[in-house]
Parts: C-alpha cells; sequence; structure tokens
C-alpha cells in the first residue's frame, strides 16, 4: 500500500512538472510567433525573435526568483495564503510594469560599459542577447538550487562579461564595478539592522508590557502609519516616476500626509480589534494582517515598475538597434516589450515563485506577523536612505537581510533571556524551590522596565552577600546557544550573491563567442 502512495505521489510531481514546464513552454512559443508576425524575416528577424524569447524566459526567471522577497514574509508569518500571494503580487507586479514601468530605461545597466566602445551594431545586438541569456540562465539555476539573488546583479554581469568579451576590460567602468560588489554588503547589513531595530522597538514598546493591549492600542497605529509614510516615500522616489516626477522633500510631504490619515483611520480600528482580544502578545499579531497584504501589495508594485527594466531594458534595445540601425544607450520600451516583462514576471511566479517563497517566508527562521512587518519596513526605508545617499543597493538581499536580522536578534534575545534565568536560579540555589519559582514566575510575568529592576536588586543582593564568585559568574556566560537561524542557508545565500556577477559574466562572455561564431561570414 505504501509503495502504491509513493508510486501516485511520483506520478503527481512529475504531472506538476511537467504542467509547468509545458505552460512556460507556450508562454515563449506565444512570444516567438507574436514577434515573427512583427519583423520582416532575415538575420535581423531572427535575431530580433530570438531576443524577445529569452526576454520572456529572462521575464519568468525574475518572477520565479525576486519576487518571492515580496510576498515571501507576509506567507510565511500566515498573513496571506501561498494562493493569495501569488494573485496580489501578479497582479500588482503586472500594474507596476505596465503602469509605472518607465518610458525609458539605459540597456547598458548602470553605466557597466562604455557603448562607444562597442565595435558595430551587430557586436552590440550580440552583446545584449548574450548577456540576456547569461542572466537567465543563471536565474534559473539559483531558483533550481532554492538561492534568492539579485536580478540586477545578474543583468550587470551578463553585460560586463559580454562587453568584455566584445572589446577588451577597457569597457567596463570598474568604479561601478566596485560599488557593486559594496552592495553585496550594504544591502543585507542594511536590512537586517532596519528589520532588527524595528522588532526590538515593537518588543519594548509593546509585547514585553504587562498590558499588551494598551500599549497595543497605542504604538500600532504609530507603526502603521510610519509603514505608510515610507511606501508612500518609496513608491513616490521609485514607483510612479512615469506618471509623476516628485522631488524628495515633496515626496516626504506627500508620504507624512498620507500617514496622518492613516493613522486617524487605524486608531479606531485597532481600538476595535483589541477590545476582541486577550491580554497575551500573541493576540498583537493579528493586527498587523492587513498591513501586511498593503505591504505585499506595494512592494510588489514597486518591484514591478523598476526590475521589469532587468528583463526588457536589454530587449528595448535590441529592438531599437535594429529598427533604427545604431547603437543608443537609451531605448524607449514599446508597450509590446514591456507586455513581455510584465506577463512573463507573472507567470514565473505563478509556475515556479512558490519554492522560493517558501525558502524566504519560512525556511530561513520562524517568522509571525510582526517580524514580517518589520522586514517590510526594512526594504522600503533602506531603499530611501540608500537612494538618497547614492548607494547601489539590492531589493532581494535587503529583504533577505532583514529576514536574517529578526532571526539573528530572536537568537540573541533568547539567549540574554536563558542567562538572566540562569542567574537567577544560581542566586537561589541556597533557597526553597518554591521560593526559586516563585520569584521566577514574578519575574516572567513582569514588563521590560520591572525584570530590570529585579535584576538589579537581586545582583546588589548578591554582590553584598557574596553569594556568587567570579567562577560561578563567568560560569553563567555559557548558556546553551539557541540558533533560531538556519546556517546552512545562510552560507548558501551568501556565497550565490557572491558569485553572482563573476558566473553571470563568465556565462555571457561564453555565450557571445559562440553567437559571434554562428553568425559570423
Amino acid at each position: 500500500m505504501l509503495r502504491t502512495e509513493n508510486i501516485e505521489q511520483a506520478v503527481q510531481r512529475n504531472r506538476d512538472e511537467l504542467f509547468r514546464f509545458g505552460t512556460a513552454l507556450l508562454f515563449i512559443v506565444g512570444i516567438m510567433l507574436f514577434t515573427i508576425v512583427r519583423t520582416d524575416g532575415g538575420i535581423d528577424g531572427i535575431l530580433m525573435v530570438a531576443a524577445a524569447m529569452i526576454g520572456g524566459y529572462m521575464a519568468m526567471n525574475i518572477g520565479a526568483n525576486d519576487v518571492a522577497n515580496n510576498v515571501g514574509p507576509a506567507v510565511g508569518s500566515h498573513a496571506i495564503t501561498l494562493t493569495g500571494a501569488i494573485v496580489i503580487a501578479a497582479f500588482f507586479e503586472a500594474g507596476g510594469a505596465l503602469i509605472a514601468g518607465g518610458d525609458v530605461v539605459g540597456t547598458i545597466k548602470s553605466g557597466i560599459i562604455d557603448p562607444d566602445l562597442v565595435a558595430d551594431r551587430d557586436t552590440f545586438v550580440w552583446l545584449m542577447i548574450a548577456a540576456l541569456l547569461a542572466a537567465a540562465v543563471w536565474l534559473n539555476f539559483a531558483t533550481a538550487i532554492g538561492a534568492p539573488v539579485s536580478t540586477t546583479h545578474s543583468i550587470v554581469g551578463g553585460v560586463l562579461g559580454a562587453g568584455i568579451a566584445a572589446a577588451g576590460w577597457n569597457i567596463a567602468d570598474w568604479s561601478v564595478v566596485g560599488q557593486i560588489a559594496a552592495s553585496w554588503v550594504i544591502s543585507p547589513v542594511l536590512g537586517g539592522l532596519i528589520a532588527a531595530g524595528f522588532l526590538y522597538i515593537i518588543k519594548r514598546t509593546i509585547t514585553y508590557k504587562r498590558d499588551v493591549l494598551s500599549a497595543a492600542n497605542r504604538m500600532v497605529p504609530v507603526l502603521v502609519a510610519f509603514m505608510a509614510w515610507a511606501f508612500a516615500t518609496y513608491l513616490m522616489l521609485k514607483g510612479v516616476k512615469k506618471v509623476i516626477a516628485v522631488s524628495f522633500p515633496m515626496a516626504l510631504l506627500i508620504g507624512l500626509a498620507i500617514a496622518l490619515a492613516v493613522y486617524m483611520i487605524m486608531r479606531p480600528y485597532i481600538a476595535r480589534a483589541t477590545a476582541k482580544l486577550e491580554n497575551h502578545k500573541a493576540s498583537v499579531n493579528s493586527l498587523f494582517t492587513v498591513p501586511l497584504i498593503f505591504a505585499a501589495a506595494l512592494l510588489s508594485f514597486a518591484h514591478g515598475a523598476n526590475d521589469v527594466a532587468n528583463a526588457v531594458g536589454p530587449l528595448a534595445g535590441i529592438n531599437e538597434a535594429i529598427t533604427s540601425g545604431g547603437i543608443s544607450t537609451k531605448a524607449g520600451i514599446p508597450l509590446w516589450v514591456m507586455a513581455v516583462g510584465a506577463i512573463g514576471i507573472s507567470l514565473g511566479l505563478a509556475l515556479y515563485g512558490p519554492k522560493l517563497i517558501r525558502t524566504v517566508g519560512s525556511e530561513i527562521t520562524e517568522l509571525d506577523k510582526m517580524r514580517a512587518f518589520c522586514i517590510a519596513m526594512a526594504a522600503a526605508i533602506t531603499v530611501i536612505i540608500a537612494s538618497q545617499l547614492g548607494l547601489p543597493v539590492s531589493s532581494t538581499h535587503i529583504a533577505v537581510g532583514g529576514v536574517f536580522g529578526v532571526g539573528f536578534l530572536r537568537e540573541y534575545i533568547k539567549a540574554s533571556y536563558a542567562r538572566m534565568l540562569d542567574e537567577i536560579r544560581e542566586h537561589h540555589s541556597e533557597n526553597d524551590p518554591e521560593a526559586v519559582e516563585t520569584f521566577l514566575t514574578q519575574f516572567e510575568a513582569a514588563d521590560v522596565a520591572i525584570k530590570g529592576e529585579m535584576l538589579r536588586d537581586m545582583k546588589a543582593q548578591a554582590a553584598a552577600d557574596r553569594l556568587l564568585g567570579k567562577r560561578e559568574r563567568r560560569g553563567l556566560g555559557r548558556v546553551q546557544r539557541v540558533e533560531l537561524v538556519k546556517r546552512n542557508l545562510l552560507l548558501r545565500i551568501a556565497a550565490a550573491w557572491i558569485i553572482t556577477v563573476p558566473i553571470a559574466a563568465i556565462l555571457a562572455a561564453m555565450f557571445f563567442f559562440m553567437i559571434r561564431g554562428m553568425l559570423l561570414p
């Protein structure tokens, strides 16, 4: 019986995989047929068809890998279901791409290479096709092994490698490459610190209080209003630049006005919600459900508006080069090209996104709604800070860094609390066990300020009575280590981040030489 069930499960998995592959293949074939109708044939027509198919393939890989960072924490915290997250993300990713995707995009990403050193139009087209294919292949592999990587870094590595293969080492702007390398550290560290900071604030102001519901009534509207300010500012600066261009001060003022409106709405809503809850910190989690759903939607919209260029920017450059017959550092994105990116991202998310959503949402560390809220806040605030300071950051690295940040903070808090309990037990070692348990019960029920007073009083008495010697005090620090973050995933993801640009560059150089070898007379 068990053997039959195993066979049935294996068959079902194969059917699911075949369905995903077949649907993706139909999308690529649809792009091919659509592009064939639009072209005049010849070598240029073949190159345009190939570029469009690779652009669609790249878009699906962005959806499968990068979008998980926007909705993964919300799914992992059970604020929304996996299906709900896919529907929300697909809708808002496509909306962001089509509504605010930007009418002009630099095809030479971030000035990574000097287009004046590219020999001719054909070389430029081969370079862009090789870069796009290399980035897509690397993203596909990273998704297969469950490693969330930066799509921006992937395409930059592809352009860099193909550019060097086409025109030599001097074509690269190595200062930009250095900035990108710096972002490997800047992005996750900033994201982790900001997420951990917000979680610490929530714990100190809400969950560590004796009356958590009263504390939640005061603080949750403030936190949600702050989130509204951050996301409104973020969308003004990064998400709706095609629809309306605003300065940074104006974006801050618009965000502040929206935050005040959100605060006025949230105060009575939170008051009604807390009236139905029990006075327990677990109850506070439910108050962050609606903000998390909005956060997932807004992050997806901004991601679609910005990162769709990673899929269709090179494709737009190829289209411009073929139609105009020249090389352009900037290329307008036709609607059909933008649609390829928007549909591809949504389709890739629906077909292959669940794997990375689970990795980000639940496999790195356990997330509840408060922790997921902190990660969403970190994503928006880090991008705002970095954009104003001119620091290169990756939204993928920020989100994953935020997940690790809240995980490591939880480890530190757990270890610190364990040391406190050991210290209490050691101090009362000669007392009646019932007295020890009474003290521990009072300690655990107290809020954080009273806990500090109880520990200070206990340590003062210990110093007076000389109950603890130097050796005993030193031994208290050797509490068994609590690990709430999976180290193997940390190492795997960090390794994938470090090698993204080099691997994409090597693949792109190989693809460039292959394409040139096939097309040279």
